[in-house]
């Protein structure tokens, strides 16, 4: 594969990864810099290791991976999905007077951890079909990871334009991305 292939190859892969960066910063626009840039460094070290990960495991694991990889997907994703839903309907319902406290609702490193396994699943499937068209995965691999991290990037900036757009009903949105992204790794 030429380093066009692979690179148009992590553009697809990334596009979950993408999506959920978008709706993390719909849900959580107060993140710290630090919590934000974390989005990209995981998603692109997630997207990078899963192809690897199943160019290594080749046969057997592959296969229970991808039996499986549609309803992990969704579980992980429409539990945050959901849980962001929740409380964008709540503090539509219920809003912040002058001097609440914040209740919850930060994006923490588990949360993100959760979502890039869950977006980098379907990497996994790719490593095994790399290594059936003897692709040099030590090259395909970080270059997939390095395409991913700069869309994530990028996402941050277009989540942050849309999530200030979007005012109030930003959470809702991410959240309902999440939940669709979930719903169709299960059902495609």
């Amino acid at each position: 594969m030429s380093l066009f292939e692979i690179v148009l190859l992590g553009v697809a892969l990334s596009a979950d990864a993408f999506a959920v960066t978008i709706s993390n910063m719909f849900a959580y626009p107060d993140e710290s810099r630090a919590r934000q840039l974390m989005m990209p460094v995981l998603f692109g070290l997630f997207q990078g290791l899963m192809p690897l990960a199943g160019y290594l495991a080749g046969g057997a694991a592959a296969t229970l991976i991808e039996r499986y990889s549609g309803i992990v997907t969704l579980v992980i994703l429409g539990f945050i999905g959901g849980s962001m839903l929740r409380e964008g309907v709540t503090a539509i319902l219920h809003p912040k007077e002058e001097g609440d406290v914040e209740a919850g609702g930060r994006l923490t490193a588990a949360k993100l951890l959760l979502q890039a396994v869950a977006t980098a699943i379907d990497a996994f499937a790719v490593g095994v079909s790399l290594r059936a068209r003897a692709v040099n995965i030590l090259f395909a691999a970080p270059v997939i990871g390095v395409t991913t991290a700069l869309l994530c990037l990028v996402a941050l900036a277009v989540g942050r334009r849309l999530g200030e757009a979007l005012g109030d009903r930003a959470q809702i949105a991410g959240g309902a991305v999440l939940v669709c992204i979930g719903l169709r790794a299960f059902f495609f």
